[in-house]
């Protein structure tokens, strides 16, 4: 009782009164039965789904908000129908060949993981490698690390991360801070075009920012992409990760160092290396169908802006059942992630319905296949169901804290917006502050569903819980974060746990309640910051808010 008392003085506190207080134990409900292995891990287009989507529904439902996208007769409905192609990649028979005509053989998921949202039917390889150190072609930054060699029909292999995560002082991308051209997915995107059969990645811990468990159980089971028409042009046939120990075997056999190619690819001045006598051959299986699955969407319309909205979302996805781990338990349920913010967005839908309605409306969004690339975010921003240009901006939930109340909240790619000026005024009432992302060479503003938000205009805060712990500082907070990032992400493991310590994840979801409020009854008009990759974009469509 004393908990809901404070949130409701705080909520006062910046202009809500009459504000449903908050509910540790309503939130804690919503995530043991999402985390549940009744819903088996939530997984995209299986029986799981319609547990799930149902389950959100009748909460927004309850709430009092009501549906915000039409069905295929035009009638009002809580669903957003996505198309989805899928591909399953089974029985992989493939080897690397060296020079010596001896072979290594790929087990998939121990040495290298082996899948494809390129090829639509069964695959056979016999290629040879080319190491091209980050694969990256950014001509407003002079780097081309393929210096015209033609990798078309080959392999490529290449580092994950950008070349600043070695040497942040360089400067040459964005120091510490992770850029797109460090992420998985543009590897692949790169290698497709420029006519590469496939690309693998070397692993590394701390350049991924997540162990091999986690790459094992991502990238062993059906992978999703939105329907295209040709999808080798975007995606290779072969999309890899291998071991970095069976990649410098591989490297140590063609006669090359790669500790020594590590340190030249990070020059302006590297050039791509052939692994010769060194060639990766063999077949896998490919059925690719296409699927739907649904976004949930629901709206409470404002009173004087109806058409005006504050936007916050949650995926719902995670991945379903997989591989088994040590203990034989193969329901990867993914409570932190993110069963805690689909309950976190429910809590705020119940809060503003009870609440004096807003001028603005409220929307709330929980994606689907966000563990696949962000797909229904993807979706949704292609095709809106509430104009891009007139969604005020939004706060994206992706895991709330679960370790015990934080002196703040940090933000990934912090600097970008005047949201977050508001956010840590926001923040003053709990004597909070706001703090750049601690993780920054992790790449998490690319990984959620903020991004394909951000990428159209729309001003978007992507907020991780801090890591400034009452309770032992910034040394507690780093600890249990490692050790949850080490252990449980995206493991079966990722379950609910009674040791859990929600007021820290309270007190967010208090503030992001706070703030969009704020935005939902005022004329402000959140803008990119001067510099930020996003700001053009939003100012295309100015006239529109004026």
């Amino acid at each position: 009782m004393k908990r809901m008392i404070w949130v409701a003085m705080c909520l006062m506190g910046v202009g809500t009164a009459s504000a449903e207080p908050l509910s540790q134990q309503r939130v804690l409900k919503d995530v043991q039965v999402l985390a549940s292995d009744e819903f088996e891990g939530r997984g995209v287009a299986t029986r799981a789904e319609d547990k799930t989507v149902a389950y959100i529904v009748e909460g927004f439902k309850t709430a009092g908000f009501l549906p915000g996208a039409k069905d295929s007769a035009g009638k009002p409905s809580y669903y957003q129908d996505v198309a989805l192609r899928r591909f399953r990649v089974s029985s992989p028979e493939l080897k690397f060949t060296l020079p010596d005509g001896k072979t290594v053989p790929v087990v998939q998921g121990e040495n290298m993981t082996v899948a494809t949202r390129g090829a639509t039917a069964d695959v056979t390889l016999n290629a040879p490698l080319v190491f091209v150190g980050y694969g990256v072609t950014a001509a407003e930054r002079g780097w081309d690390d393929f210096k015209g060699v033609d990798v078309k029909g080959k392999i490529i292999v290449v580092l994950i991360n950008d070349p600043d995560f070695v040497e942040p002082d360089l400067k040459t991308f964005n120091g510490k801070a992770m850029t797109y051209y460090g992420r998985w997915t543009y590897k692949y995107e790169e290698a497709a075009r420029r006519g590469a059969l496939g690309a693998i990645i070397i692993h590394d811990t701390d350049a991924a920012a997540y162990g091999w468990a986690t790459v094992k159980n991502s990238n062993t089971r059906d992978r999703f992409d939105i329907v295209r028409p040709d999808p080798l042009k975007v995606n290779p046939v072969l999309e890899s990760w291998i071991q970095a120990d069976t990649a410098e075997a591989l490297f140590t056999a063609a006669g090359l160092d790669l500790k020594a190619l590590r340190v030249q690819a990070l020059s302006k001045t590297f050039k791509p290396v052939e692994l010769k006598g060194v060639t990766l051959s063999g077949t896998y299986k490919v059925a690719a169908d296409e699927i739907h699955t649904r976004n949930v969407v629901a709206v409470l319309p404002g009173k004087t802006k109806p058409d005006e909205y504050v936007l916050y979302s949650a995926h719902w996805d995670h991945l379903g059942i997989g591989n088994p781990d040590a203990t034989g338990d193969k329901i990867f349920n993914g409570a932190f992630d993110n069963a805690t913010g689909v309950a976190g967005i429910l809590e705020l839908a119940r809060a503003f319905a009870k609440a004096p309605r807003t001028d603005r409306s409220i929307v709330m969004i929980s994606f689907t296949a966000e563990e696949s690339g962000l797909l229904g975010s993807e979706y949704y921003a292609s095709n809106p169901l509430f104009p891009l240009d007139k969604t005020v901006g939004g706060v994206n939930i992706d895991g709330l804290n679960i370790a015990g109340p934080t002196r703040n909240i940090e933000l990934t790619g912090y600097g970008q917006s005047t949201l977050e000026d508001m956010l840590a005024e926001t923040l003053k009432t709990q004597k909070r502050v706001v703090t750049p992302d601690q993780r920054a060479e992790a790449g998490l503003f690319y990984r959620s569903d903020h991004f394909p938000m951000a990428k159209r205009g729309v001003p978007m805060l992507f907020g991780a819980w801090g890591l400034d712990m009452v309770d032992g500082g910034l040394e507690a907070g780093k600890k249990f974060s490692e050790a949850y990032i080490r252990d449980h992400y995206h493991q079966p493991s990722d379950e609910y746990e009674p040791s859990w310590n929600m007021t820290g994840g309270l007190q967010d979801l208090e503030a992001y309640y706070a703030l969009g409020r704020k935005l939902a009854t005022a004329k402000v008009w959140p803008e990119w910051k001067p510099g930020s990759e996003f700001k053009a974009e939003r100012d295309k469509s100015a006239m529109t808010r004026k």
